[in-house]
C-alpha cells in the first residue's frame, strides 16, 4: 500500500472505535433503562437524559470522540489529497489512534481523571504536531 493511501487507515481505525463507543453506549442505555423502568419519553432531550441517566461514560466519551478527532479527520483527509503524507506523520496518525484507544480504555474503566487528562493531553499534542508538520509541508511544496 502507497503512504498516500496508507494515511487513511488511521482515521479508519478511529472510526471503528468511535462505532465500538456507539455499540456500549446503546447497550448501556438500553440496559439502564429497561432495569430502571424509563420511559423513552422521560428522556427525549440531552437535558433529561442527562438528569435521569446515571451510567453516563459511555454518552460522555462517545461526544469526545467528535470533538477534537474531527480535527484528526480533515488533517487525514488533506494529507490524502494533497499527498503531503511522510512516514513521520503517519506514524504519528498511528500514534495518535492508539492514544485516543488508551483513552477510551481508561474512561469506559476505571475512569481515573488524571490518567485520562494525560492520555487526552498527549493525543492533542501528536495532533498539533502533526498540524504543524503538514503546514510545514504545504508551504515547501
Amino acid at each position: 500500500m502507497q503512504i498516500q493511501n496508507a494515511i487513511l487507515l488511521p482515521p479508519t481505525a478511529l472510526a471503528l472505535l468511535t462505532g465500538l463507543v456507539f455499540t456500549k453506549l446503546y447497550r448501556d442505555r438500553i440496559a439502564e433503562m429497561r432495569a430502571r423502568r424509563i420511559h423513552p419519553q422521560q428522556v427525549a432531550t440531552a437535558r433529561q437524559m442527562h438528569e435521569t441517566m446515571q451510567n453516563v461514560a459511555a454518552s460522555d466519551h462517545f461526544r469526545n470522540l467528535f470533538e477534537v478527532p474531527v480535527l484528526f479527520y480533515a488533517l487525514c483527509g488533506f494529507l490524502a489529497i494533497t499527498q503531503l503524507t511522510t512516514v513521520l506523520l503517519l506514524a504519528c496518525a498511528w500514534g495518535y489512534v492508539v492514544l485516543r484507544t488508551a483513552h477510551t480504555y481508561v474512561h469506559l474503566t476505571s475512569n481515573v481523571v488524571i490518567r485520562r487528562f494525560q492520555l487526552f493531553f498527549a493525543s492533542s499534542i501528536v495532533l498539533y504536531v502533526m498540524w504543524v508538520l503538514f503546514a510545514l509541508r504545504l508551504l515547501t511544496a
